[in-house]
């Protein structure tokens, strides 16, 4: 079993940065490919890039623009989101995963999820 807990969520004001952070536990957490979401009040929730074991990273085509990076400390059992110059439209819930089995880009692939840390971009 892997449990995911995301940190580093805020307000901030656009052209801002912000890292995420999501602490793994559990024995499997290493092995296992990890993705970030994100989800806008009232939209679906949107994959972002996810990262594996050997540090072989799959973007979004919305998110490949450079402005996001995405890396993975497995002694410290974390993936961290780098966001830069935030935008408003980024203003969501970010979600980390866990992949399981499937398409990469598709929420239903992943089976363990934390719960999620606001991002608020003023404009």
């Amino acid at each position: 079993q892997v449990q995911l807990l995301e940190s580093g969520g805020g307000l901030v004001q656009a052209g801002d940065s912000l890292s995420l952070s999501c602490a793994a536990s559990g024995r499997t957490f290493s092995s296992r490919t990890v993705g970030w979401f994100r989800q806008a009040p009232g939209k679906e929730r949107e994959f972002i890039a996810n990262i594996n074991a050997n540090g072989r990273i799959v973007w979004s085509g919305d998110f490949v623009k450079g402005r996001f990076t995405i890396s993975r400390d497995n002694a410290k059992s974390t993936v961290d989101l780098r966001m830069n110059s935030l935008k408003p439209e980024d203003t969501a819930n970010y979600y980390c995963a866990a992949h399981y089995s499937g398409s990469y880009f598709d929420q239903r692939s992943y089976d363990y999820w934390g719960q999620g840390t606001q991002v608020t971009v003023s404009s």
